[in-house]
C-alpha cells in the first residue's frame, strides 16, 4: 500500500511539473496571449498634407528701396508628414485614432497599414479636438479583426496594461506597465483634458491613437500624451496618459449619430444618391494633385458598389459639370442635385485639368449615373 501511495504521489508530482512547465512556456504568458488577440486590429497611420509657406528674400528689401519695385512675398509648398496609430473597432474597417493624428483631414492623405502589411487609403469621417478622438475608415471586401467597444476593461488600479502601436515609426510594438491612476486632468497647449487614465508603460511619439489593453485583450484606453515635464518644468519619468475606454465608447457612439461631416468633407446629395463624397478644390489640394485651378469639386471618396464606384469614379477626380450646370464648389453641386429623385439619370463631366509649366492638359469625360 505504501508503494502504491508513493507511486501515486510521484505521478501527481510529475503532472504538476508538466502543468507548471506548460504554463511557463512564453506562448502561454497572459501578455503574449493578449497581444496576439488585439494586435491584428492595430494599424499604423501615415498622413501627408501640403502646406504653403510665404517668405521674403533678404534682397527684396534692397530692390524695393533703391529701385521702387514692389516684390510680392514668395511662396513655397511643403509636404508635412505625421505618424500615429489607431485600431479597428468594427469588421467593416472603422478606425479610432487621435484627432491630432489626422487633423486638417480635408487637406491631407491618410494611409493606413494593417497588421497583414497591406496599405489602404483611408477617408476621414469625423473628429473632435476637445476629446482628441477621430474616426477614419478603410474599405475592405472581407471582415477585419477589431477591438470591441462593448466589452471594456474594468480599469483597476495596479492592473497590468499593454500599450500597442507604432512608436517612432518603427512598426508595431508592445510596452508593458500598470494602470497607475484614473480620472487625471492635464493641460496641453492651453487645452485641458479630463478623465484620463495614467500608466507607467512607455508611450512615445507614434503611439498616439493606439490602444491600451488589459491582459484579456479588452480596451483600457487610447494612448494620447506622454508627460516629459511638469507644469513647473520638472522632468518626469514614465508617466503617460490615455483617453479612458468609456469616454472612447461614448464619443464613438456620438460620432456615429452625427449627420454632418466637418473639416470640409460634406455628405452631400451626391453622396446620398450616387455614392460620392466631395470637397472644395482648394489651392492646397490643387497643388497636391498638380491640378490647374479650373473650377470643379474634388471627389474625396466613393462608396463601394455605388453607382459612382461602378462607373469607375475614384478619389482624386474632379466634377466640373452636372447636367447643364457648371460646378465650382460644394454649394453648386448641392443646388443642382436638390431635386434629383431615385431612378433619375444625371450626367457628370468628370476628370482632371493638369498643368505642366504653361501647358494645360485636359482629360474630361461625361458619365451618366442613375440615382439610387
Amino acid at each position: 500500500m505504501r508503494i502504491f501511495h508513493c507511486l501515486l504521489a510521484l505521478i501527481l508530482l510529475i503532472g504538476d511539473f508538466s502543468r507548471l512547465h506548460a504554463e511557463s512556456e512564453p506562448e502561454n504568458e497572459p501578455s503574449v496571449r493578449a497581444t496576439a488577440l488585439a494586435m491584428p486590429a492595430v494599424v499604423n497611420i501615415n498622413t501627408e498634407r501640403i502646406v504653403r509657406r510665404t517668405y521674403r528674400d533678404p534682397t527684396d528689401a534692397f530692390y524695393e528701396q533703391f529701385f521702387g519695385q514692389q516684390i510680392r512675398p514668395r511662396s513655397v509648398a511643403q509636404t508635412v508628414q505625421s505618424l500615429g496609430s489607431g485600431f479597428i473597432v468594427d469588421a467593416d474597417g472603422t478606425i479610432v485614432t487621435n484627432e491630432h493624428v489626422v487633423e486638417r483631414a480635408a487637406d491631407l492623405k491618410i494611409f493606413v497599414t494593417t497588421s497583414d502589411g497591406k496599405t489602404h487609403t483611408a477617408r476621414y469621417i469625423t473628429g473632435d479636438p476637445a476629446s482628441d478622438l477621430a474616426l477614419i475608415k478603410i474599405d475592405t471586401d472581407k471582415p477585419l479583426p477589431f477591438i470591441s467597444l462593448d466589452d471594456l476593461s474594468p480599469s483597476l488600479l495596479g492592473q497590468t496594461v499593454l500599450v500597442l502601436g507604432n512608436p517612432l515609426g518603427y512598426g508595431s510594438s508592445v510596452a508593458r506597465g500598470i494602470l497607475s491612476a484614473r480620472d487625471r486632468s492635464i493641460e496641453v497647449n492651453g487645452a485641458e483634458f479630463n478623465g484620463l487614465v495614467q500608466t507607467d508603460a512607455a508611450i512615445n511619439p507614434g503611439n498616439s491613437g493606439g490602444p491600451v489593453i488589459d491582459l484579456a485583450g479588452r480596451l483600457v484606453g487610447v494612448s494620447s500624451v506622454k508627460m516629459a515635464y511638469t507644469p513647473q518644468g520638472i522632468p518626469t519619468q514614465g508617466i503617460g496618459f490615455a483617453i479612458a475606454a468609456e469616454k472612447v465608447r461614448d464619443t464613438v457612439k456620438e460620432f456615429r449619430s452625427q449627420a454632418a461631416r466637418p473639416m470640409g468633407v460634406a455628405k452631400s446629395r451626391a453622396s446620398l444618391y450616387f455614392g460620392l463624397e466631395t470637397q472644395d478644390l482648394t489651392e492646397e489640394l490643387s497643388e497636391a494633385f498638380s491640378y490647374a485651378q479650373a473650377g470643379g469639386v474634388l471627389v474625396a471618396s466613393t462608396e463601394p458598389r455605388s453607382p459612382a464606384a461602378r462607373a469607375g469614379i475614384r478619389r482624386g477626380l474632379v466634377i466640373f459639370q452636372v447636367g447643364d450646370y457648371a460646378i465650382n464648389n460644394k454649394n453648386d453641386i448641392e443646388t443642382v442635385l436638390s431635386r434629383v429623385q431615385k431612378g433619375d439619370r444625371v450626367g457628370f463631366a468628370i476628370g482632371s485639368v493638369t498643368r505642366r509649366g504653361r501647358l494645360l492638359s485636359r482629360n474630361i469625360d461625361t458619365v451618366t449615373l442613375t440615382a439610387r
